[in-house]
């Protein structure tokens, strides 16, 4: 069984640059650390980090820093967080090479939940934005539903999919939709790094990337 799992994630991590390039949308990176400091068994401090290309590495799209304060209840299975959310966009001119910056700003109240079926564990998180670019403001909720699944019961590996709703409170209500796969290994039970594919649906376009993610709780 491990062999038939492994020889999948081996093909998936082949296969993915061929299926990249068939897509009609632009192909980008992103580098994302996400922290998670344990103030005490109730208290955490989330802090996160990312980098985003439009292409491989080395074109800027945005810069993301997030940090908030996470109470967690029922056992450890929920936490309720309130965060503050800087970027910094680099926008294409038109169909030109200059780019402009854009500033925004973000408070944002989330919920996360989790829950174990057999070997396999579910996370929902709902987030509600408060968006300030530049001179506009703008609310926004998302739904985020992720799944992992180990390989097997003692091995390090995992799969990690999710999917994540954007929708605005006003003027176009869908924002986009975001679905990932990919494969993880945990290091350490303080440490885990996973690399995989996603797909941005917009409106009227498309945007893939391959993300790359370490996760640190200390």
């Amino acid at each position: 069984m491990k062999k038939r799992i492994s020889m999948v994630a081996l093909t998936i991590l082949l296969v993915l640059p061929n299926f990249v390039k068939a897509q009609d949308s632009d192909f980008g990176n992103w580098l994302i650390y996400i922290g998670n400091k344990k103030i005490n068994s109730k208290w955490n401090i989330h802090n996160e980090v990312q980098y985003r290309n439009y292409n491989a590495i080395g074109d800027l799209e945005q810069l993301l820093l997030r940090t908030g304060l996470g109470y967690t209840f029922n056992e450890g299975k929920n936490n309720v967080l309130l965060g503050y959310v800087y970027i910094l966009s680099e926008n294409y001119v038109g169909d030109t090479d200059e780019k402009e910056d854009v500033n925004e700003h973000r408070i944002f109240q989330q919920f996360t939940a989790s829950q174990t079926i057999g070997s396999i564990t579910l996370n929902h998180r709902y987030r509600f934005e408060q968006r300030f670019v530049e001179a506009d403001f703008k609310m926004r909720f998302r739904y985020f539903l992720g799944l992992n699944i180990p390989f097997s019961e003692s091995s390090k590996y995992y799969i990690s999919a999710y999917n994540e709703l954007f929708l605005n409170t006003k003027t176009a209500i869908f924002d986009r939709n975001r679905l990932y796969g990919g494969i993880g290994y945990q290091l350490n039970k303080n440490l885990k790094v996973e690399a995989g594919y996603m797909n941005q649906f917009f409106e009227t376009s498309g945007r893939d990337q391959f993300n790359i993610m370490t996760f640190v709780t200390f």
